[in-house]
């Protein structure tokens, strides 16, 4: 496979490797509820119709560089394998080329659930060991509820569990969900948010 090219492959979900390193849970829950509601028609064709994005990388690895929430769901319901599109194919590179590279192409997001800058390394090597971040799931329902548009920039959701961190107290984000994003969906329209994608400002309101 040339770098330039993309193709089409099955892989078994336990094989994917992450490119990030948390998940909002919450997200992960609703959408093995939204499965559990499918027909087994839906729940084929979708199969048959969703492609993971992904990057070949050394050793043949395969990097999810989307949709890992749904990964994860659907890992957790008990589905085996997935159609991938893989996108590019780094397999010759080095481990530290790769990762350079992914970077630069905005493919990767190694923070972790506090939001601190961690090593590639410690990205997890499987989707079940993706940890929690509430806060990537208060940004989800923001968005949900109209405080921001949903943006098609890489990991855009993260800035946003980035800047609810700072506004909205942990302690209210994990007991008091509810509350957390209405917070968030006011905090989400002033002026110092403008910096983050799908800023909607006074629209928001």
């Amino acid at each position: 496979m040339k770098s330039n090219e993309t193709r089409i492959v099955y892989a078994q979900l336990d094989s994917l490797r992450p490119t990030q390193m948390t998940v909002g849970r919450l997200l992960v829950q609703q959408k093995r509820r939204q499965w559990r509601r499918f027909s087994a028609r839906k729940r084929k064709l979708l199969l048959k119709d969703h492609w993971f994005p992904a990057v070949l990388g050394p050793n043949e690895q395969i990097y999810i560089i989307d949709h890992h929430h749904l990964g994860l769901a659907l890992a957790e319901e008990g589905i085996s394998s997935v159609s991938v599109v893989v996108l590019q194919d780094y397999d010759w590179l080095d481990i530290p080329t790769f990762w350079n590279i992914m970077e630069y192409r905005k493919w990767v997001h190694p923070y972790d659930e506090l939001g601190v800058r961690r090593d590639f390394a410690e990205i997890p090597e499987y989707l079940s060991g993706l940890t929690d971040d509430v806060y990537r799931s208060v940004a989800d329902s923001v968005q949900r509820n109209g405080g921001f548009a949903k943006d098609t920039e890489p990991y855009s959701e993260f800035l946003w569990a980035d800047y609810f961190r700072a506004a909205i107290k942990l302690n209210i984000a994990t007991n008091k969900f509810k509350l957390a994003v209405k917070r968030g969906v006011r905090i989400a329209s002033e002026q110092n948010a403008r910096y983050l994608p799908g800023w909607t400002g006074e629209f928001a309101k």
